[in-house]
């Protein structure tokens, strides 16, 4: 009997040991905290943002907000989709290819014009980056001589501020110049197939000055100089999209902006990780190093806060609703209170 009693006593002191191992495992489980139910197996959702361009660091916040995990950690898993000189971002966005598209704020409003049911909900770009650029030894030392020129244009969203350049300097777009598609390199231009190149401050305005030509041998024309400069790159979804999936939206804005403060901040770290996500021999990181440089000074220009990258300004907002209007890019002025959507930034400063 006291043989049975000790193998008892002992049976049950391992029993009492096993359940306070277990009280203790299950306290340490972080989905039984408040607020923290369910998440270990809720899967990530799936969001789409549609570039305007190829990979390169003109969209290095959204890179860095994948990579360092700002997207994971609101719970999203997001697709990068590249983008290209035949990709028009609107379309891919309304036929629901992609749920956020990269576009510029003039095409929002000339695609709104035409009835597409988009909407903006933050703006990366604060100023124009657009320049033309021409040779000195082609005589085009001011916008009327570029009459009867061979002229560079981007075409799908992108074609917007050129044609109110033409229009601001009195040359109509259809008769006293030959507009031609121009790609995304600058070999047309080295080529003497283009009098004027389009370009971007961030982009190929260095790629010229990297090819061995020095800024005083080049003819340059600052949109924002002309007039027409207009707010280009903005984050646009389609309206019944936003309404289905608003907290989707401010998760991917907040992870967004994130993203691009961390790039402005870390520019050597953030050019590594654009570096992995472009085509093989098509860049340098020399050359994505000044893209980051220039495009830092367009998304956070001087006296911004970090929670000011993404808002909207609303002078520059209606500077370019104005040139639109004046130049006949759009019919009638747009309703903003529904082409933005300031909320979206808003709440997602919130936390």
């Amino acid at each position: 009997m006291r043989k049975r009693n000790r193998v008892l006593k002992a049976v049950t002191t391992m029993t009492m040991a096993m359940a306070l191992i277990i009280v203790a495992a299950c306290g340490n489980d972080s989905s039984s905290e408040p607020g923290n139910e369910g998440k270990a197996s809720e899967p990530l959702q799936k969001v789409k943002i549609q570039l305007k361009w190829v990979p390169q660091a003109q969209f290095a916040g959204i890179f860095v907000a994948k990579e360092k995990g700002f997207y994971d950690q609101e719970g999203l898993d997001v697709e990068i989709v590249p983008g290209g000189p035949d990709v028009v971002i609107e379309q891919q966005v309304v036929n629901g290819a992609a749920d956020i598209g990269v576009t510029s704020f003039d095409s929002l409003l000339v695609n709104r014009d035409n009835g597409l049911p988009l909407v903006s909900v933050a703006q990366i770009l604060q100023k124009s980056s657009y320049r033309f650029v021409a040779d000195k030894s082609s005589g085009i030392d001011s916008p009327e001589k570029m009459k009867g020129k061979k002229v560079g244009m981007w075409t799908g969203s992108q074609q917007f501020q050129v044609l109110a350049f033409m229009e601001r300097n009195g040359l109509d777009p259809q008769k006293d110049v030959e507009l031609v598609k121009q790609g995304f390199t600058m070999d047309q231009f080295f080529n003497k197939q283009l009098d004027v190149a389009i370009s971007t401050i961030y982009n190929e305005y260095h790629v010229v000055l990297e090819s061995g030509v020095k800024p005083e041998d080049l003819f340059v024309y600052d949109f924002e100089d002309a007039g027409v400069g207009m707010l280009e790159d903005t984050l646009v979804v389609k309206e019944d999209w936003l309404k289905n999936n608003r907290d989707t939206a401010v998760k991917a804005i907040r992870a967004t902006m994130k993203g691009w403060n961390y790039a402005i901040a870390n520019q050597d770290e953030s050019v590594d990780i654009v570096m992995k996500a472009v085509t093989e021999g098509s860049t340098t990181k020399e050359h994505q190093s000044t893209m980051l440089m220039e495009m830092a000074k367009l998304v956070k220009p001087e006296g911004f806060t970090d929670a000011q990258v993404g808002s909207f300004v609303d002078d520059a907002v209606q500077r370019t609703v104005d040139i639109s209007l004046k130049y006949g890019l759009i019919k009638a002025a747009p309703d903003l209170g529904k082409a933005i959507d300031k909320t979206i930034l808003a709440d997602a400063e919130k936390s």
